[in-house]
């Protein structure tokens, strides 16, 4: 890529709690950067909101004299509530998702027996990204590459020679994100990981999670090269049937995230909260039936 596209400044920020990682991204030609993937700290047994998580990113943001431009879902995310709305009270930006969220907000608006108050079209968002539609960051040549299997509405946004690939993948000693949430495939998952290495083998990849198989230390960067050679889902002769096989299997083994029901709600919402009820208090919902059973019913 022209040199203009080259991205030298990527700021991570780990939360431990989901094992999450967030980013700030600087345009190398200006001083527009964006956040990708924030975090909204959320004791669920308190029912408590504290911000420490986002205001880090809100000080390197300062710290470095950045504007903020765009405030990226890579999806709506099962493990913890997103703090976009938070950051842009302070910083500003427009807060940005797939256009496939209008799926995810017709299944869960569902789950959670949401009523005609809950819009269903996307309108909570500023932004809603076409298929591998071409945008800006400040001068920096950005795409939102459609990479859906983990849910309807994932994006791996292509940003100068970086990408943020969302729960696509993990580091290749940790294979690839699960595919049986509600609207996920994994066959569609494995055909969206091969537009991903599709791309140029010096591609730094940027992972939304680190679960630190065996151990090791924390890591949040790869590169295509390593993961078409490493990936343990991946690497050799794993075909679309075979990679399908051992990712169903994998998934009826895993447990749900633990914030997957308030995380659902709010994400949905683009990190809003449902309104307040009659006594000024915000109330989230837990399906009894389980979660599965009440997108069955």
């Amino acid at each position: 890529m022209a040199s203009n596209n080259s991205v030298k400044d990527v700021f991570p920020f780990f939360d431990s709690n989901s094992n999450t990682f967030s980013y700030v991204i600087k345009d190398p030609n200006s001083q527009a950067c964006a956040v990708i993937d924030s975090v909204l700290d959320f004791d669920y047994a308190a029912g408590q909101i504290t911000y420490e998580s986002a205001n880090k990113i809100i000080e390197c943001i300062k710290a470095n004299n950045l504007i903020l431009e765009l405030l990226i879902e890579t999806h709506v995310h099962a493990d913890h509530l997103s703090a976009a709305p938070y950051i842009q009270s302070v910083l500003g930006g427009k807060v940005a998702i797939s256009q496939h969220i209008v799926t995810v907000q017709n299944e869960f608006g569902r789950l959670f027996n949401e009523g005609t108050e809950f819009q269903r079209d996307g309108s909570q968002f500023d932004i809603l990204f076409e298929d591998d539609q071409s945008y800006k960051l400040g001068k920096l040549n950005c795409q939102a590459l459609t990479t859906p299997g983990h849910t309807p509405a994932c994006m791996t946004h292509l940003m100068g020679d970086v990408a943020f690939v969302g729960d696509t993948l993990f580091m290749p000693d940790g294979g690839t994100a699960r595919a049986d949430f509600p609207g996920g495939d994994a066959r569609v998952l494995y055909q969206s990981i091969q537009k991903v290495l599709s791309l140029p083998d010096e591609t730094r990849l940027f992972m939304c999670h680190d679960y630190q198989p065996n151990g090791r230390e924390l890591e949040y960067m790869t590169t295509v090269s390593e993961q078409k050679a490493k990936n343990i889902h991946l690497a050799g002769s794993v075909n679309e049937d075979t990679f399908v096989e051992l990712r169903e299997a994998r998934d009826k083994t895993l447990s749900m995230p633990k914030l997957i029901l308030p995380s659902l709600q709010i994400n949905m919402r683009a990190g809003h909260f449902p309104k307040p009820d009659t006594n000024e208090t915000v109330y989230l919902k837990v399906p009894v039936t389980g979660l599965q059973t009440t997108l069955e019913s």
